[in-house]
């Protein structure tokens, strides 16, 4: 399974992976295209992100773009296949990248935007929906699909989830293109980084993760803060309660409050 996982890996022709330091980078490597997002490109997404969940050298993703562009989006090429495509074929497709963006949001481990330049539509989609995201102030942002007709259906789910009704309401309907300092004010990304420090910014925010939080302890409350909208309060209270009684018998638990009595400096990676 490992080997056609690599082979599969060393295939790729869209992106890149690699890890290093515990943080596996997943790049996107169509810069010609402004990286825009084909079925081509959503398939290798989904193997690097897949590959990334269970490499053991890897413990934080980092989602980052080669060239000017962070993602603009769908292929426009793309775009004019669809309108040959039957309503069965467009429901496969539409649920091809509906699968990376669950895939992405429930990941078991932390996924890091970095964003060096425009992401718009799905691109924008892709940025924000990440546990974190950090922006140079050069870069665009935009939810532009009403603009061409079209329908930000599946990012929908993530921003009401994320910013509430009506800042999607504002973002989605009127398709507005807006900055990187508007994007971290509506609290899409987290923080705008001069464009020079981006990369060294994102690598040490990541091995800041990596060395002082448990791998087992990230992993369990991203998945706690998914779910725990969906449920009713006495069902999320019973379902947060359960995971607080698991946790105390983890092996992280014992040697992290182990450290914490001995007055101990721990270090998870």
């Amino acid at each position: 399974m490992e080997d056609m996982a690599t082979q599969e890996l060393e295939a790729l022709q869209y992106i890149r992976y690699e890890a290093n330091d515990a943080i596996g980078y997943i790049t996107l490597n169509r810069p010609e295209k402004r990286n825009a997002l084909s079925s081509e490109l959503v398939t290798e997404l989904k193997h690097a992100f897949e590959y990334a969940e269970n490499d053991p050298h890897c413990k934080v993703v980092v989602l980052r773009a080669e060239g000017p562009a962070f993602c603009a989006g769908a292929d426009l090429a793309y775009i004019q296949e669809l309108q040959n495509f039957g309503y069965t074929d467009n429901l496969a497709d539409s649920t091809h990248l509906m699968q990376l963006f669950h895939q992405i949001y429930t990941l078991k481990k932390i996924v890091i935007a970095q964003v060096q330049g425009h992401a718009l539509a799905g691109g924008c989609g892709l940025a924000t929906l990440c546990d974190f995201s950090f922006a140079v102030p050069e870069a665009k942002f935009g939810y532009t699909e009403v603009k061409i007709g079209f329908l930000p259906a599946i990012v929908s789910v993530f921003l009401l989830r994320k910013i509430g009704e009506a800042r999607t309401k504002q973002l989605l309907l009127t398709g507005e293109v807006f900055s990187a300092e508007k994007a971290a004010a509506y609290n899409l990304i987290n923080e705008v980084v001069p464009a020079e420090q981006l990369a060294d910014h994102v690598h040490r925010f990541a091995r800041k993760l990596c060395v002082e939080n448990s791998g087992q302890s990230m992993e369990i409350t991203k998945e706690m803060i998914a779910r725990i909208p969906e449920l009713p309060l006495e069902e999320s209270l019973r379902y947060a309660a359960r995971l607080n009684a698991e946790a105390r018998g983890s092996e992280d638990c014992r040697r992290g409050i182990s450290a914490f009595l001995n007055k101990e400096k721990i270090t998870w990676n």
